[in-house]
């Protein structure tokens, strides 16, 4: 039962990644159509985002992460909210 929920687990991190790459190419398609700073800033944020979805599913896998680790996989999804929020205030 236990390899199952894993097998889940790593079906639904997968779901989030693949999620998290279709609205950065969105978000990128949209800034080549219509170049502007505040498309450039979302297109940079959902890139960031898709960074730490990545890592935290990497993270994830192994056994007994260091805290540096941790901190790896935050680092992306600061700066990404970030620009997500400079994209909304500019």
């Amino acid at each position: 039962m236990n390899e199952l929920l894993e097998v889940l687990l790593m079906l639904l991190q997968m779901v989030v990644f693949a999620l998290a790459l279709g609205l950065t190419l969105i978000s990128f398609q949209s800034y080549r159509m219509n170049p502007s700073k505040r498309l450039e800033s979302a297109f940079i944020g959902f890139a960031f985002l898709s960074m730490g979805v990545g890592l935290t599913t990497i993270v994830s896998q192994l056994s007994e992460p260091l805290t540096a680790f941790y901190i790896a996989e935050t680092v992306p999804f600061i700066v990404g909210f970030g620009m997500l929020y400079l994209s909304l205030y500019r």
